[in-house]
């Protein structure tokens, strides 16, 4: 008996030690579980805690549709081109929660305190607020079958299915329940579109410019009520344009919004689909700097996923104000130089093709464009009297035969290639190539030796004829046909774009244009190029051409931006300046500076020469230029274009200029209007100057020394 107890206290024991040992086995699992929990949520917090929180307040902060200033756009001299003129707005911003029905509602409650113009309604939209409004008779629009027939379509999905349904329903809307709606319906429908159109947590303008002031009072009594939740009332802006020039461009409106071509480029930039973007030239060039940067908001959730505080993260900033390099007086005179010239112009015989005029004037040394005048002349239907509208993006986007205003490229190029010497004399004479005879206007039958200097001056043909010649290698006898070596078109080509002929120039706006380059080689248009006759160039091309040639042998990128600012408090005195725009010089010119200096003495001769071409206006200026005539045609008849481009002072150049008038008349007969608005223009230029000086204002341009070589040009 004793026996068997001691076993059965053995088996007890060994029963006990067993229990014990998973005992502890399992207190010590739960201990290294618990270390390996509390090891982990250590790391999480500590380790990965910042970076979890960034990616929550990610996940909240949003960019807020706030109404904020477009930057203005000022002139050189501080005068506001472009203002923001401030409107009472109301707004309403909707949540990820909220439904089509709790707007629906709001809608109608606003509906009582504004008056909404439905010009805007659509077919479309009053289908979508009739399904709204019948959910039942919509619902019976798409039989039980047919709904079965979409959704057991193994080939779509249930979105896919759900959307084919609703497609469906649309459709079966009849124009009879389309057109059932009354005035008042109608106009909460026109409420209800606008409040739809927005992103959640991002106010939606619903009505802007034209509140009155009872309705503004009427909706900022009730804001916070359960009736109007989301509603506000706020300011907005419209954009005032204080000057009529074209290149300022436009911006797009709250309706338009961004542009479908674009859409991707500015959703990536957190802009609203109905946000105001620049449509044309400075407003759309520079958008970045005008646009101002929105409020930024964290949204602060509960567990339903209702907001319940919005805290303001970052407040929204204005946009950048725009110093422009515009002299806007001067460009105001200039552009009453051009319209009355061209009206007058238009009045007398012979104009039936003359419809525009341009003129640009610059700092060749900076590339600050002071003006960019371009006036089109129209007869109005209604009167019958010519009128005047501005082109002045026709500067730069559109392209002209300019004449013999490119002979100083001709020449240099000619002493580039050694097909011209400084001062070499060469034979004026008329040219016979086969049947076709060529010659300069001052020498039609007689036989001269003229220098380089007077064959600028004095606009001769013959001498860049023998130059192109030369380069094209050609062997010219009187009356015989004559090849030539076709790559001589390339090498002028090449040269004239150094110059900035036949290239884009690089000026800050879109859309420039860098003209027609001719595809033919035959021999006669080599010597056609020669003297601006074959290929076209923009009249901001012949801007920086001559200035290339005045600031000595630079080719600077024109720029119309002058300085960025912070915004201006109250429109009137600048902000603090943030950055001065840089001068970008393109390329030194293959020419020496002796050369140069050859071709100068050439411009000074047509203003102050014997028989210098624009000597009987510009014989009293400190300046050099040269005229430029061109036989071209428009509408199938022939017809004679004029250009004039110059510099001044002759010693130190603060200005360049270029005037164009493309087909001034039918006949060989024609006014000398290409000289009378560039001395007009300089005149003015230099009498604005010594009135400002006396004033003791800013002159119209900052004296800039003459860039400094680069390494790339020596």
């Amino acid at each position: 008996m004793k026996k068997q107890v001691h076993k059965a206290d053995q088996a007890k024991i060994r029963q006990r030690k067993h229990i014990a040992f998973r005992m502890n086995f399992l207190f010590f699992s739960i201990f290294i579980l618990f270390s390996l929990l509390i090891f982990r949520l250590g790391y999480l917090q500590i380790v990965k805690g910042e970076e979890y929180s960034r990616k929550l307040e990610r996940t909240e902060e949003v960019a807020v549709n706030t109404s904020v200033p477009r930057g203005r756009l000022f002139d050189r001299s501080g005068t506001v081109l472009v203002d923001n003129e401030p409107k009472d707005a109301i707004t309403y911003t909707k949540t990820t929660s909220t439904s089509a029905k709790e707007m629906h509602e709001i809608a109608k409650v606003l509906a009582t305190l504004i008056e909404q113009d439905t010009n805007r309604i659509t077919r479309g939209d009053k289908r979508d607020f009739w399904i709204l409004n019948h959910p039942e008779e919509a619902l019976a629009k798409v039989s039980k079958k047919e709904q079965l027939k979409y959704e057991k379509d193994g080939s779509l999905t249930r979105t896919e299915a759900q959307r084919a349904i609703n497609k469906l329903t649309r459709e079966r809307v009849t124009d009879e329940e389309i057109n059932s709606f009354t005035d008042e319906e109608l106009e909460v429908l026109a409420i209800y579109r606008e409040m739809m159109s927005g992103y959640a947590y991002s106010p939606q303008i619903v009505k802007s410019g034209n509140v009155s002031k009872e309705e503004f009072a009427a909706v900022s009594e009730r804001l916070g009520e359960p009736e109007l939740q989301g509603v506000d009332t706020t300011s907005d802006w419209v954009r005032v344009q204080k000057s009529k020039s074209a290149i300022l461009g436009r911006l797009s409106t709250p309706i338009e919004g961004i542009p479908d071509s674009r859409k991707e480029y500015f959703l990536a930039r957190d802009y609203a689909r109905n946000d105001r973007v620049g449509k044309s030239y400075i407003e759309q060039y520079y958008e970045e700097l005008l646009r101002g940067q929105k409020t930024i908001a964290k949204n602060i959730k509960d567990r339903s996923g209702r907001v319940v505080e919005t805290k303001t993260i970052r407040e929204g900033e204005p946009g950048k104000d725009l110093v422009l390099s515009i002299d806007s007086e001067l460009e105001q005179a200039l552009e009453e130089i051009v319209s009355n010239k061209l009206l007058e112009l238009k009045a007398g015989p012979n104009a039936q093709e003359l419809d525009r005029a341009f003129l640009v004037m610059m700092n060749p040394n900076n590339g600050e464009v002071l003006s960019l005048v371009g006036k089109q002349v129209v007869k109005n239907q209604d009167t019958g009297k010519f009128e005047i509208l501005d082109y002045a993006y026709g500067t730069f986007t559109s392209s002209y035969e300019a004449g013999s205003t490119v002979k100083m490229a001709t020449l240099l190029t000619g002493y580039q290639e050694n097909a011209a010497r400084i001062g070499e004399f060469k034979i004026d004479e008329p040219i016979k190539i086969g049947g076709t005879l060529k010659s300069s206007v001052f020498n039609r039958g007689s036989r001269m030796s003229i220098g380089d200097i007077e064959a600028i001056g004095r606009s001769s043909n013959v001498y860049m004829f023998r130059i192109a010649i030369a380069m094209g290698k050609g062997n010219y006898r009187y009356g015989e046909s004559m090849s030539i070596d076709k790559t001589a078109f390339e090498t002028f080509r090449q040269s004239f774009a150094s110059f900035g002929l036949g290239v884009k120039t690089g000026i800050d706006l879109p859309g420039e244009s860098a003209g027609y380059v001719g595809n033919e080689t035959k021999t006669g248009l080599l010597l056609d190029f020669a003297i601006g006759q074959y290929d076209t160039y923009s009249p901001l091309q012949l801007a920086q051409y001559v200035s290339t040639i005045a600031n000595g042998g630079y080719r600077i990128a024109p720029k119309v931006l002058k300085e960025i600012r912070e915004p201006s408090e109250d429109g009137e005195i600048l902000g603090p300046l943030i950055q001065e725009t840089d001068v970008t010089i393109l390329n030194r010119i293959n020419s020496t500076d002796a050369e140069i200096e050859q071709v100068k003495r050439g411009m000074y001769y047509t203003y102050h020469g014997a028989n210098g071409t624009a000597k009987r206006i510009f014989n009293d200026f400190d300046g050099a230029g040269k005229t430029g005539t061109a036989q071209t045609s428009s509408s199938g008849r022939t017809t004679i274009s004029l250009s004039h481009v110059g510099f001044a002072p002759f010693e130190n150049p603060e200005i360049a200029y270029a005037v164009l008038i493309p087909h001034v008349s039918t006949t060989s007969k024609y006014p000398y209007a290409n000289n009378e608005i560039a001395k007009a223009a300089v005149d003015k230029y230099f009498e604005l100057k010594a009135q400002r000086a006396e004033e003791n204002t800013a002159d119209v341009t900052q004296p800039i020394k003459k860039p400094a070589e680069t390494e790339s040009d020596k």
